[in-house]
């Protein structure tokens, strides 16, 4: 805080006093506004992580009655303040009330020396400005790998390692020609007191890390270098992996009974639900309860039943008829031969060459025959379902009465002697 000094001169005595007594008000308040000056802001410093820049500083409130402070920050390369042309700071924060002022969207050149400087605003009044020298290269603090990869090659581990990026997602190895990285690897453990770190350092995006344990977890931590400056970034979070090698003889047998368990038990599963499956749907359509005993015999007996039985004696009679097999009604016709065949009798001819003659179809011997044999056709038998045995009887019958009542006069033309008559039948 400067001190006000005023300076008082002696009066032209052509001034009276009362002239004085009116300027003595103004001149005290222009030594006030000049001994109200604001503080400057403190512990001005740059936090920087590869292309990132933010300008930090501290401020005390106490120093001042209000709380409504701002702040403004501005930049100039610094080979620019030996220039013989007018100095032309630009301007990165105006009157802002956060105590840090972010740079990195200025794209301050990573080689350059930069002046920052800040000051405080208070009620209009400017506190004095404080400076930072900063030059990206010397100062920035470098970052971590961006990424890293693990990958498992037989007993060794593959490692991938992404460079660190700037602030447009590039890669810093343009800016930082020179870095390495440092690899740290161990055995993983729940003991931490007992680790057995190993380190390697490779410029390489990818190494591989040998002579490791087969079948066993490593973690690996990286570090970015850069040792033209000193600078080394923070370690990245341990990645662990595990690595691989030749399966012994028992590990082979143990998975395949396993394999075989399970395969086993899916089987049995499957079998088992199928069958379930189909007892349910079994049950369902086809349900194990029965009807009554009357109920099924009922059922069984209706002539509308599709249940297939078998007759028995019992059945009902009207369900039964009789089948009589009776031989076609012959029609006779009776030819009454000449009364010179009558009288007078061939002496020759022998009872039984009169039969032959019948058999043989001449006319001239027979006597009555029908018409049936001389077809040559055997009659159809003819069925009847009524009247059982007495139908047959039936229709021989009338033919024994048409014969009956034929012309008498044929029994008298017989020969009686002769004991045969021709009749085919």
């Amino acid at each position: 805080m400067k001190s006000c000094q005023c300076y008082l001169f002696r009066p032209p005595s052509i001034m009276s006093v009362s002239s004085w007594v009116c300027l003595l008000p103004l001149i005290l308040y222009t030594c006030a506004a000049e001994g109200a000056k604001p503080s400057s802001p403190q512990n001005v410093s740059v936090l920087s992580l590869n292309t990132n820049y933010t300008l930090t500083w501290d401020w005390d409130y106490n120093s001042s009655d209000t709380l409504a402070v701002s702040f403004t920050t501005e930049f100039i390369p610094k080979f620019r303040l030996s220039s013989k042309r007018v100095i032309v700071w630009k301007r990165a924060c105006v009157e802002s009330q956060r105590r840090s002022c972010d740079l990195t969207s200025f794209n301050l050149h990573y080689l350059s020396f930069f002046i920052l400087r800040v000051r405080a605003n208070v009620n209009g009044s400017h506190s004095d400005w404080v400076q930072k020298m900063f030059c990206p290269d010397t100062d920035a603090d470098l970052g971590p790998p961006s990424k890293v990869d693990l990958g498992p090659a037989g007993g060794d581990l593959d490692v991938f390692i992404s460079d660190p990026l700037t602030s447009t997602n590039t890669s810093m190895r343009p800016l930082q020609e020179d870095l390495y990285y440092h690899i740290l690897y161990w055995e993983k453990s729940e003991d931490t007191q007992v680790l057995r770190t190993r380190s390697v350092n490779s410029s390489a995006n990818m190494l591989t890390l040998s002579g490791l344990k087969s079948w066993t977890w490593y973690c690996v931590s990286i570090q970015t270098c850069y040792d033209f400056y000193n600078k080394y970034s923070s370690f990245t979070k341990p990645l662990c992996m595990q690595t691989q090698g030749t399966l012994p003889w028992w590990q082979i047998t143990l998975y395949f009974l396993a394999s075989l368990l399970v395969f086993f038990v899916l089987m049995l599963s499957v079998l088992c639900g199928s069958f379930w499956c189909y007892k349910t749907v079994k049950y369902t359509l086809y349900p194990p309860i029965h009807l009554p005993k009357h109920f099924q015999e009922y059922l069984d007996d209706s002539p509308s039943s599709d249940v297939p039985r078998l007759l028995t004696p019992d059945s009902e009679s009207e369900l039964l008829c009789e089948v009589t097999i009776c031989p076609e009604p012959l029609v006779l016709e009776v030819h009454q031969p000449p009364p010179e065949a009558l009288q007078e009798p061939h002496p020759d001819l022998e009872p039984d060459i009169r039969h032959s003659r019948q058999d043989s179809g001449g006319s001239n011997d027979s006597g009555i025959y029908s018409t049936g044999g001389s077809s040559g056709l055997r009659p159809f038998p003819s069925l009847s379902c009524e009247g059982g045995r007495a139908s047959c009887q039936d229709i021989y019958d009338p033919m024994q009465v048409k014969m009956r009542d034929m012309t008498p006069g044929i029994r008298s033309q017989l020969i009686t002697d002769e004991g045969v008559v021709d009749m085919s039948v």
